[in-house]
């Protein structure tokens, strides 16, 4: 498996990770409390403020990125664009992504648009360097 392959495996785990985030520290709490209800989760999740109800979103965020990205590492693979460079830009994807994930979380709404278009441009890159090649 290369770099770029597991990178994916990375991609497909991050939503997951935000979900986490969002219902941490609710887990010993009675849901008539304020705790989390995993009876009606995305009730729940829906009635959340501040970094719980950023992380929701940064979580739906991170699932509609994962078709795309999957879908290029494949492409670069299927194309024989796998390599050096394919490998690094996946890596670069998932720390723009993460880094996407932490500032959607703490709020820094200007910041986070331009990581998420430099993570879009990584994308896109990783799509068509078989094209160059």
């Amino acid at each position: 498996m290369t770099i770029a392959l597991f990178c994916i495996v990375l991609a497909a785990l991050m939503p997951i990770a935000c979900a986490g985030i969002a219902k941490w520290g609710t887990f010993g709490t009675h849901p008539r409390d304020g705790g989390f209800d995993n009876r009606n989760p995305r009730d729940w999740l829906a009635k959340q403020e501040g970094y719980r109800k950023w992380a929701n979103f940064a979580q739906a965020n991170c699932w509609e990125a994962l078709p795309f990205f999957a879908a290029a590492v494949i492409v670069n693979h299927m194309l024989g664009g796998a390599g050096v460079v394919a490998n690094a830009l996946a890596v670069a994807f998932i720390a723009l992504r993460a880094l996407f994930v932490y500032l959607y979380v703490t709020g820094k709404q200007g910041v986070r648009s331009m990581v998420w278009t430099a993570a879009l441009a990584v994308n896109l890159t990783i799509f068509f360097l078989t094209v160059v090649k």
